[in-house]
């Protein structure tokens, strides 16, 4: 791994950290590392730290860097780990990046593990371009200009070198003649890494973004299943309770025939009395037939089967009715229990209003569940690419309803751009909706003027 990134930024402390812990898990000692964590047992440990400049064997830094590396070379194998701070630093800054490189070369030929970390932008295209290396950065706020002491794996970082001179207040013409001896080519590449770093930590922050509202979207269909399941032990303890008081009344009804029967045997023979008796019973009787009327009076539907405004209408095959608001072409919008629902004309049927109050409840309970799927399969975008403009608004038209009916507060519309002509027609039709609060083009790396974002109120 080739670890890049600003000075100060924790490049040296991370190697070290890596050389630790690797060292305790050599003596046999705990590793303080996250359960998930994986390690292996090299049988040799090779690291160039520091500056072993000596008086008394006439070495150099460079000297000393240059012993070392012949003897990693040499003596590396597949169970070597190998770490070395500042590689190729000492010398002159081309020469010392080539020897770096061809170095580093040598020692992934020969399927050695190491952690390096370096300023030099050709190490870090050669971990882009060579099997078995791989870049790693730390971490470095653009905006606040400090570093953050994250290793990120995957891509190299920028050393935000004149970023850094310019925070500590270095004269400014100084820094314009330091780029423009340092090459064109040189800058945009670190500039270019600069725009990577800032980018990364947008989407990070657009990630987190999303990831609340999903844990919100699963909080609330967690509160929906719960409401489902308490209107379904309502549903069965209100039928609970009808059977119980049914079976009262059955039994004080049977209570009292048998009572007049027995009161009839007894009379006998006094007529006046069995005819006194017989009339209780009647009258019995008459309030218990009317009893039963008034719970099972049968629904009076009409034969006409066409549906008009105004009709109270069923869903086929559910438990939700309501009334006809008004109807479209092939389509009715019906009032639900003051929701509004626009459903096929062949999937509806008439019922009376009397059997609409009665299915209220288990209308309610059907709409959750509705509702509650819908949210869950809604897509947050629609693409209109390639549609004439008449069929595109009429999709459009039933996408934006659903949205509002879900309580969506953001869609997109895919349109794409070519002339701009069915991007200027969804924009005028998005003008005309009330609920609409304002819409505007995506960022420029989500699409740009070819997808409209829409924010309702």
């Amino acid at each position: 791994m080739i670890i890049s990134g600003p000075n100060a930024g924790g490049k040296s402390v991370c190697l070290k950290t890596v050389g630790l812990l690797q060292y305790m898990l050599q003596c046999g000692l705990l590793v303080p590392a996250s359960p998930n964590s994986e390690f292996t047992l090299f049988s040799r440990l090779f690291i160039d730290i520091g500056d072993e400049q000596s008086l008394e064997n006439d070495l150099s830094t460079y000297s000393s860097h240059l012993l070392n590396m012949k003897y990693f070379i040499k003596n590396s194998n597949s169970e070597t780990l190998f770490l070395i701070d500042e590689f190729g630093t000492g010398t002159e800054p081309q020469l010392g990046a080539s020897i770096a490189e061809a170095t580093l070369e040598q020692l992934n030929k020969k399927q050695a593990f190491g952690v390096i970390t370096t300023h030099y932008s050709n190490l870090k295209l050669a971990a882009e371009r060579l099997e078995g290396l791989q870049n790693g950065a730390m971490l470095f706020d653009t905006e606040k200009m400090q570093p953050l002491y994250i290793l990120k794996i995957g891509k190299p970082g920028s050393s935000f070198a004149f970023e850094i001179a310019k925070k500590i207040g270095f004269p400014s013409f100084v820094l314009q003649n330091a780029k423009k001896k340092s090459g064109g080519k040189h800058v945009r590449f670190d500039q270019q890494l600069q725009q990577l770093e800032t980018d990364k930590l947008a989407i990070d922050k657009k990630q987190k973004q999303l990831d609340s509202a999903d844990e919100t979207l699963s909080e609330l269909v967690e509160k929906y299943t719960s409401l489902l399941k308490d209107l379904s032990k309502t549903k069965k303890q209100i039928i609970e309770d009808a059977k119980q008081e049914a079976s009262v009344i059955i039994e004080n009804s049977n209570k009292a025939i048998e009572k007049t029967i027995r009161e009839i045997k007894e009379a006998q023979a006094n007529k006046e009395a069995t005819k006194t008796i017989r009339k209780k019973l009647e009258e019995k009787k008459i309030q218990l037939k009317k009893e039963k009327t008034e719970d099972e009076e049968p629904e009076i539907i009409e034969t006409d089967d066409e549906l008009r405004m105004g009709d109270f209408v069923s869903v086929i095959d559910t438990d939700i009715t309501g009334e006809i608001i008004i109807i479209e072409d092939d389509e009715a919008l019906i009032n639900v229990n003051d929701i509004k629902l626009r459903i096929s004309l062949d999937k509806l049927e008439k019922s009376s209003a009397k059997q609409s109050q009665k299915t209220k409840r288990s209308s309610s309970a059907s709409i959750i569940h509705e509702i509650n799927k819908k949210v869950a399969h809604f897509e947050l975008s629609i693409d209109l690419r390639g549609k004439r403009s008449e069929e595109a608004l009429y999709l459009l038209q039933k996408y934006i309803d659903e949205a509002l009916l879900l309580s969506m507060k953001e869609v997109s519309i895919l349109h794409g751009k070519g002339f701009g002509i069915l991007r200027d027609n969804i924009r005028e039709y998005l003008r005309s909706v009330d609920e609409v609060k304002h819409f505007e083009d995506a960022p420029l790396n989500m699409g740009g003027t070819g997808i409209t974002r829409v924010y309702f109120k």
